[in-house]
């Protein structure tokens, strides 16, 4: 009998241990709306590109509990679609791939903000992948805080944080934006966008310093240091960009 024990306990154990096979998953939900023209969206991905493949970001992921976190990219406006899939990240390799397809796949979503909508696409997406995290994460970028189309914010904010992903953000300010002091969109995404565990707002205070923001929040999140006030990165000008949708 104690044999028997000894034996169905060994065959459990691979299952067990790979509940968790990644330190982190994380969406990457970047606003493709109508306020974002072509160039735009090239520089945003630029940015990631960058930020996935920096030094300090790699050290980040090697410094991990599983030295790997698994990355998807997806565009939302109206719609939402996947730039590139699923991808396990484990060092410069696997980022240089990553940014590869990032910067060669054409532009896929159009339409006005559904903020809502992409949330829950940021659920399925971890929620239906085949990758076991130990934490799971939802990091939204966008330059607005409409809801044109789809469910509600709240609503869709709920079904994620009861499903315990967390979300963070990256409010790209306008340069007209009254600042979080005056309910501009850094105060509206921690209103109204960011939960769970930890979550967090890294503030772009213009296009020209989103790459810089996109890698401060990026080792953030990797590290899993949580901040509890908004970290806002003052590194460039403010630049005049389209009003937003």
């Amino acid at each position: 009998m104690r044999a028997l024990a000894l034996s169905l306990f060994l065959l459990a154990l691979p299952g067990m241990m790979l509940a968790q096979d990644t330190d982190l998953e994380l969406v990457l939900l970047a606003d493709a709306s109508g306020s974002i023209d072509s160039r735009e969206i090239a520089f945003q991905r630029q940015g990631y590109a960058m930020a996935l493949t920096d030094p300090e970001v790699l050290e980040a992921i090697k410094g991990t509990a599983y030295g790997t976190i698994a990355v998807t990219y997806v565009e939302w406006a109206q719609d939402t679609a996947v730039v590139v899939p699923w991808t396990r990240i484990d060092g410069l390799q696997a980022a240089e791939g990553f940014a590869s397809r990032l910067l060669a796949t054409p532009r896929r979503a159009s339409g006005r903000n559904a903020i809502g909508r992409a949330l829950l696409e940021g659920l399925r997406q971890i929620e239906e992948n085949d990758i076991q995290g130990w934490r799971r994460v939802i990091d939204f970028s966008g330059d607005s805080a409409n809801n044109h189309a789809g469910p509600a914010i709240a609503e869709a904010r709920a079904q994620v944080l009861a499903a315990g992903i967390t979300i963070n953000a990256l409010p790209i300010l306008r340069p007209d934006d009254p600042g979080r002091a005056h309910g501009g969109l850094e105060a509206l995404y921690e209103e109204r966008i960011i939960g769970g565990m930890g979550a967090f707002v890294v503030t772009a205070e213009s296009r020209a310093s989103f790459a810089s923001a996109v890698k401060r929040k990026l080792v953030l999140e990797i590290s899993g240091q949580m901040p509890g006030a908004p970290q806002v990165a003052e590194l460039a000008p403010k630049k005049h960009h389209p009003t937003t949708e």
